[in-house]
């Protein structure tokens, strides 16, 4: 299967880089509706089978246009919403940002034990969305676009792939509307074959990503 997890639009929260992770959360800004009009075109190469997103108000208004343009019905799933801040939700300071990350990338580096304050542990955050990738799996689709969040994607994608881990997710950011994409199947395991607009390398290859953990402000706020 070819997995496109899509990052959503931009968000009033994005722009003060705020930890907005409670449902409904914040709509597009006039810039967010620009890029989730911008998708389909973007992803025009793909033939998409099956669409989802997750249960936050701006993944589904960035999956709107994609649906409009296949005329796919849009599932819209909790288990792909964006990590729990738990305690740091609407914190925007360095040490909160700071926390958020470096327990999510825990999550992906095997410390699934390891709680968000007030929050969420990896074990919890990776079962919920491993159980949406697998309920798309089981359609036989093989392509499915999913809308979710930033630190969703990195850490869930940096914990499956094989090719890329938590060094690697925490030092490349994911732009509002980015696309990671992967192929792979649940039983099988996964390839990250582009991060972006970066190649991570055809599928029978097994680049190593080195170099500090780092963190990204621009997309911890989902």
């Amino acid at each position: 299967m070819r997995l496109l997890l899509v990052r959503h639009g931009q968000t009033p929260s994005n722009l003060k880089h705020l930890l907005d992770t409670a449902e409904p959360g914040p709509a597009l800004t006039p810039l967010g509706q620009e890029q989730a009009a911008a998708l389909p075109e973007a992803l025009s190469a793909e033939t998409i089978d099956a669409l989802y997103a997750s249960t936050l108000l701006r993944a589904q208004l960035t999956a709107a246009p994609l649906a409009a343009r296949t005329g796919l019905e849009v599932g819209v799933r909790q288990g792909i919403r964006e990590l729990s801040a738990g305690d740091l939700e609407m914190r925007g300071d360095h040490q909160a940002i700071e926390t958020y990350l470096t327990t999510a990338f825990a999550w992906s580096a095997g410390d699934t034990g390891r709680r968000m304050p007030g929050g969420e542990n990896g074990v919890e955050a990776l079962r919920r969305f491993d159980a949406v990738v697998e309920e798309a799996a089981g359609t036989g689709a093989g392509t499915v676009a999913m809308v979710s969040h930033g630190a969703a994607i990195r850490m869930w994608a940096a914990a499956r792939a094989e090719n890329i881990d938590a060094a690697f997710a925490s030092t490349h950011e994911l732009r509002n509307t980015g696309v990671v994409i992967l192929s792979g199947a649940p039983a099988e395991g996964w390839r990250v074959i582009r991060w972006e607009d970066r190649s991570v390398g055809p599928e029978d290859s097994t680049p190593h990503a080195s170099g500090p953990a780092g963190e990204s402000v621009e997309d911890a706020d989902g």
